[in-house]
């Protein structure tokens, strides 16, 4: 490009003791374009861009803007030269409106209806749908989202920095963020994705530039490359899913729901007469439009929905007896060996706590087994070494704080604690949701081989192509209601498809054995 560009990078290091998170970077981006910044988990992208955003001081290497060079050494000064971060952890206080959390920090005189006024004026401009006045408590996770991007915007930044944007955006929320982008692009912003999201890479961004352990591998022109190629240069290598999917062994029934109704506190019917049944050694796929029941199903069996009507019987290997997991607490299900690997919209928050290390995350879930009132670290500390060794955990060692790891690295930890339980029903939602596609690969790898053990999976997936190449039974569920059953080996993503849109057209459910 001829231009000059709004940021370059040249020759960035960053280093944390021993551990190279970037290494001689250099990489540039200009107004009124879409970089995607691709890379596995822990290739060193937030880290990069944090440096960029003021949170951390390079080592050596320079930052320039429109040609200038530039010293940030915090947030404070990315802001005066234009760069607003939305972090993949939003930085919002609850308790305070859009509004209040947007001008929050800022030196000039608070007017609260101008600024108002002015979220409304930034809103109207780039096609936001926000209140001014709602709090955040009451916001869903796009909208505080919104609230992030618009305090950037109303900081006056004209190059954004967005760090995994679309890894707890539902389908329909992240077309409607595109659409914001590309506006935000046509105004003359210079627009940078940390993402590994290929799909979404290809369709949206202009240039691609790629990371890989702390190095800077290339950049590409979008229209020019394809996904094995970008795939390649993330990774090293062809990678590819190779599943060598086997009929199940013993499908005995493992889990039993029958009839089942939820109903939510404002009186809206979560689940309508869901029946299935989950088979030890196969794994049953949960297909669906997001916010179809799926996520309402699974916390309905692991005790955290309350149940209107209908049954969910246990059939317990060890005793050969059947058992109702309706009215028994969560601990009490998990006992058993029901276990529920849900990836939360908030993963610091609902599944892992941020302040303690990953051996104190391991031992959440074991501490009650003491025999003593002194807590026995050993085991945790085993099971933190195994899952950073088996699912390539980027970290310092077992005893780094969750929130120091990126994104991706938090979820790794979060799914191989519950793999780890040895369980003898599975529910894994959304596994992969903010992982690169070697870490999802592996992941998918870890489901098939508990399948191969014996293990009953219940899989909520949002890929088709993977449900069908990975289960050997997809249950489609739309309106929270069972659509059909399809066979994994002989159904189609348009199969599929249809099943998922049936209830809003009006079709009958098919049944579900």
């Amino acid at each position: 490009m001829a231009q000059t560009p709004a940021i370059e990078l040249v020759n960035v290091t960053k280093t944390f003791g021993h551990i190279v998170a970037n290494k001689d970077i250099c990489m540039s981006a200009y107004r009124g374009e879409i970089l995607s910044v691709l890379g596995e988990n822990g290739s060193g992208k937030t880290t990069l861009m944090n440096m960029i955003s003021g949170i951390y001081f390079p080592d050596h290497g320079s930052i320039f803007i429109d040609g200038e060079e530039v010293v940030i050494r915090s947030p404070r000064d990315a802001f005066s030269h234009g760069i607003g971060m939305i972090h993949q952890h939003f930085k919002l206080v609850d308790v305070f409106s859009a509004t209040e959390n947007i001008v929050l920090g800022l030196d000039e005189k608070f007017d609260l209806k101008a600024a108002e006024a002015a979220v409304r004026e930034i809103s109207e401009r780039y096609g936001f749908e926000i209140d001014p006045r709602k709090k955040i408590y009451e916001m869903s996770v796009s909208e505080k989202q919104t609230v992030e991007i618009i305090k950037v915007l109303y900081r006056g930044a004209d190059i954004l920095i967005l760090d995994e944007p679309t890894a707890v955006l539902t389908p329909q929320e992240t077309q409607k963020l595109f659409a914001v982008l590309r506006r935000m692009r046509e105004d003359g912003k210079a627009i940078i994705i940390i993402t590994h999201k290929l799909h979404e890479v290809l369709s949206l961004s202009d240039r691609v530039s790629v990371l890989r352990k702390g190095e800077y591998i290339g950049t590409v022109i979008t229209k020019e490359t394809n996904e094995s190629e970008l795939t390649e240069m993330m990774v090293g290598k062809k990678i590819s899913l190779n599943i060598e999917r086997t009929e199940p062994k013993d499908p005995k029934p493992r889990l039993e729901v029958r009839d089942l109704d939820c109903v939510s506190r404002e009186g809206v019917k979560l689940l309508d007469d869901v029946s299935f049944t989950a088979r030890a050694g196969e794994i049953l796929g949960i297909a669906g439009i997001a916010g179809s029941g799926q996520r309402e199903l699974l916390e309905a069996i692991a005790g955290l929905q309350h149940i209107s009507s209908g049954e969910i019987i246990y059939y317990d290997p060890k005793t050969g007896l059947e058992e109702s997991l309706r009215g028994k607490t969560p601990m009490q299900i998990r006992e058993l060996g029901v276990r529920l690997s849900f990836v939360p919209e908030d993963r610091l928050g609902m599944g892992l706590v941020g302040n303690m290390d990953i051996i104190d995350n391991m031992m959440l879930r074991s501490y009650r087994k003491g025999k003593t009132v002194f807590l026995e670290r050993k085991p945790p500390r085993d099971l933190a070494t195994a899952i950073i060794r088996d699912l390539e955990v980027v970290t310092p060692g077992p005893t780094t704080p969750v929130r120091r790891l990126s994104g991706g690295n938090v979820q790794k930890v979060l799914v191989g604690r519950e793999i780890a339980a040895a369980p003898t029903v599975l529910m894994a939602a959304y596994p992969v949701r903010g992982l690169d596609i070697n870490s999802s690969y592996l992941i998918y790898n870890l489901l098939n081989e508990q399948k191969e053990r014996g293990v009953a999976v219940i899989f909520v997936g949002e890929d088709l192509d993977v449900l069908i190449e990975l289960c050997d039974r997809i249950l489609v569920i739309g309106s929270g209601r069972v659509t059909g059953v399809v066979d994994g080996r002989t159904a189609t993503k348009e199969e599929i498809g249809l099943m998922m849109t049936k209830m809003e057209q009006g079709g009958e459910s098919d049944g579900a054995e």
